[in-house]
């Protein structure tokens, strides 16, 4: 951890000493493990092992699976048939697969919530938080195309929509739509394009880790408190801070093993929960389903592409003042993804100098709402499109942006925060009083 004085690794017999001084891959090891970490992490600080689990199991089951499968339209869902009952464990195989994507998904969304609630994106955070975020984009992307891989029903309705929506973009639309699909509609040539991403993305978004594990072990943890630690010496430093290991991989590990019993409770008692039916059926490009749906994780983004129709008064201001080239449907567009863009920019919106929501009175409320609103959002994202449906979209997505955009600039002014600890220490200490004696 940069600045904060700790022990480094020092080699010990002959063979340490010719080995680290030709590839220092011990020495960086240890200085991971024994990074001084702020000792007052809570639990919330668990998912990173969580989706690191994730990551692995994701790469590992679809190298596995990729050996049976068939990216080809007319033998693709037979292929994951043949899986599912032929290949021995392969039924295991594709539902560890598919609920790992679920998993990886809930972890990584609390993951980001705790750091909107904590200030994770502050200063000097603001780079880390960008990767993540780009981790983040990359993760939908390859979640859209391992979903459209079984080639059922939903798999091509959902890629036919969701690719539908470049062909919204003024004037270079249709060629991207295009050059995306490999042709004029969803079909071989498009498999084929979403199969290689599928498989390649989840190496790049493992490499895209390794840099994020790297920025913020350089810039240090954030904490709950959101202050830093003493860096005036290494027995300052030391009362802020206890050593990765074993104090928090034994913590991390204890929670893993905690979450992977609900999941491997999901994955062996109900696997296909999460699920959608008609993926059981066959891909027929003449038969529509009534209604399409995406996966869980899309949904809350999905709402907000739904809740700006036509009828929308904001909708219709920028369609007139644009001439007519924002329609409806580009706007929706511009929304789903101003939603994710509008996170990304959180370390430059949020303009109170208190790192962490604890110390923030008014923050707390406006951050739970927003986190009920996107519950609420990814319950409507499943709902059809007509009766009250479109209306709680739209109140939904109105709150959306104005949290970012409104609510989290004016609140670093007119809010005023409470009393801030001295020191880690002391916030370590008004929780475990006798921790010290």
């Amino acid at each position: 951890m940069s600045g904060i004085p700790h022990d480094h690794y020092e080699p010990k017999t002959g063979i340490e000493k010719a080995i680290n001084s030709r590839l220092p891959i011990i020495g960086l090891i240890y200085d991971t493990l024994m990074i001084p970490t702020p000792k007052n992490l809570n639990w919330m600080w668990i998912w990173g092992i969580v989706l690191a689990f994730c990551l692995g199991l994701q790469i590992v089951t679809g190298i596995v699976l990729v050996m049976h499968y068939t990216p080809q339209v007319d033998l693709a869902f037979a292929s994951v048939e043949h899986i599912m009952r032929d290949v021995n464990g392969g039924h295991m195989l594709r539902y560890l697969h598919a609920n790992g994507a679920s998993l990886f998904f809930f972890a990584v969304y609390l993951h980001i919530f705790r750091g909107l609630y904590y200030g994770s994106y502050k200063t000097p955070r603001e780079i880390t938080w960008i990767i993540g975020m780009i981790i983040y984009l990359l993760m939908m992307a390859t979640g859209f195309m391992g979903y459209v891989l079984p080639w059922g029903q939903m798999s091509f309705w959902g890629a036919t929509v969701i690719t539908g929506l470049f062909g919204a973009i003024p004037f270079i639309g249709e060629p991207i739509q295009t050059w995306l699909l490999g042709g004029p509609a969803v079909d071989n040539a498009t498999l084929n394009r979403f199969f290689s991403l599928h498989y390649l993305l989840p190496f790049v978004i493992a490499g895209l880790v390794i840099v994020h594990i790297w920025a913020f072990h350089h810039t240090g943890n954030n904490n709950p408190a959101g202050i830093d630690v003493r860096k005036g010496s290494k027995a300052e430093a030391e009362k802020d801070t206890l050593p990765f290991w074993p104090y928090f991989v034994i913590k991390d590990l204890f929670a893993l093993g905690i979450v992977l019993i609900g999941f491997f409770a999901v994955v062996g008692f109900m696997p296909n929960f999460l699920g959608h039916p008609d993926n059981y059926i066959e891909a027929n490009p003449l038969s529509t389903p009534a209604h399409i749906v995406p996966e869980w994780y899309f949904l809350p983004f999905y709402a907000i592409l739904r809740a700006f129709t036509a009828d929308v008064w904001a909708v219709q201001a920028v369609s007139f003042l644009t001439g007519g080239i924002v329609d409806a449907k580009f706007f929706g567009v511009l929304a789903m993804f101003g939603a994710i863009i509008a996170m990304a920019l959180v370390p430059w919106l949020d303009t109170s100098s208190v790192r962490s929501g604890k110390y923030r009175p008014s923050f707390k409320w406006w951050f739970w709402l927003l986190a009920v609103d996107f519950v609420v959002l990814m319950w409507v994202g499943a709902m059809p499109t007509d009766g009250i449906y479109p209306y709680i979209s739209l109140i939904g997505a109105t709150y959306w942006f104005a949290y970012f955009f409104v609510i989290l600039p004016l609140l670093g002014v007119i809010e005023k925060p409470a009393p801030l600890p001295a020191t880690i220490e002391e916030d370590f200490a008004s929780h475990y009083p006798g921790a010290a004696e």
